[in-house]
């Protein structure tokens, strides 16, 4: 009996080995590569005049707004008609950064008031400003956990070990915020473009609405875009231009004192004399138009009127309907 296991384990291995032999033979399958973490593209926030356009578009009467096409942009404008038969012309207002077309405090009351001084009101939304914001960032990837470090307590491993992860860190640091595509000049350059397409736009809608004389006025840095629109465009349609509490962007080149001595139209500069930066911003403006004998350039000091923001509002409608309109002197 025990001379015939060794021959039923000889039989048995012969058996299985054809069997065996083409598994044992085969390459083993390659395992899959991780996944790499791609970085998260964050998506571009919509911009805040649009949102304002919006809030804009279902709070006031459809009559009121007009879709206006600028270049590749269609924003909103708000018009009013001169509350007359044969009205004096229209004012074309740009607000400064950050309002909106119906802007509470200077935008909104002259556009409102103005019909009734047989003057039309449009009023533009104008784009926001990428040369005054952050520039876009992908976000950081989550990156995988580390491995564990080794056990060890030799004091070699300590002092090799900190240059190597010192080294790690500073190449993740330079990669966490991609450089700014383009330089603030350029983007100061596609603002002012975009700007001027709205000015342009509204000049050609007043025109079709058979409007005898256009004025341009802008309120706050839309004082500053309209001042530069007028010396770098000079449009044979705007005979008069309109400033009030001027200021020029941050950062944006020429400045406003440089802008309005060498502007041939006539000029009507509002600002209020308590703020000292805005007093001083409207020195500079009327010592650079007296250095060129300008005749054609009024300025005119406010006060404000704190806690009564619609006297205040009024006051300065009386002054620029004054400046629009002249009352003949009566003899």
């Amino acid at each position: 009996m025990s001379s015939l296991r060794p021959a039923l384990a000889a039989l048995c291995l012969w058996l299985f080995l054809p069997h065996a032999l083409p598994v044992l033979a085969a390459d083993p399958e390659p395992a899959p590569e991780p996944a790499q973490a791609q970085p998260e593209i964050r998506p571009q926030l919509p911009e805040r005049s649009m949102e304002d356009e919006t809030a804009l578009e279902r709070q006031l009467p459809k009559n009121q707004q007009q879709q206006l096409q600028a270049g590749q942009d269609s924003f909103l404008a708000l018009w009013k008609p001169a509350n007359s038969s044969d009205p004096s012309g229209a004012v074309i207002i740009v607000p400064g950064a950050g309002e909106s077309a119906d802007w509470p405090l200077t935008v909104g009351p002259l556009r409102n008031k103005l019909p009734n001084a047989n003057w039309a009101s449009l009023s533009l939304s104008l784009p926001d400003m990428q040369s005054q914001a952050s520039q876009p960032r992908q976000a950081e990837p989550q990156a995988p956990p580390a491995p564990p470090a080794p056990n060890t307590s030799s004091k070699e491993a300590s002092t090799t070990a900190k240059p190597i992860e010192q080294a790690a860190s500073i190449g993740t640091e330079n990669t966490t915020e991609a450089p700014p595509a383009e330089t603030f000049e350029a983007m100061s350059k596609a603002d002012a473009e975009r700007i001027y397409a709205r000015i342009d736009a509204a000049i050609a809608f007043a025109q079709q609405q058979n409007m005898r004389s256009l004025v341009l006025l802008g309120h706050g840095t839309g004082a500053y875009w309209a001042a530069r629109y007028v010396s770098e465009k000079q449009p044979a349609q705007l005979p008069r231009l309109i400033l009030i509490a001027a200021q020029t962007p941050t950062g944006v080149e020429p400045d406003l004192s440089q802008l309005t001595p060498n502007l041939s139209l006539a000029q009507l500069d509002i600002f209020y004399k308590d703020q000292p930066l805005a007093r001083k911003a409207a020195l500079q403006r009327r010592q650079a138009s007296q250095r060129v004998s300008r005749t054609n350039f009024t300025q005119v000091a406010l006060n404000a009127i704190p806690g009564n923001k619609e006297a205040e509002q009024e006051q300065l409608f009386r002054r620029v309907r004054g400046w629009l309109s002249p009352q003949p002197a009566y003899k």
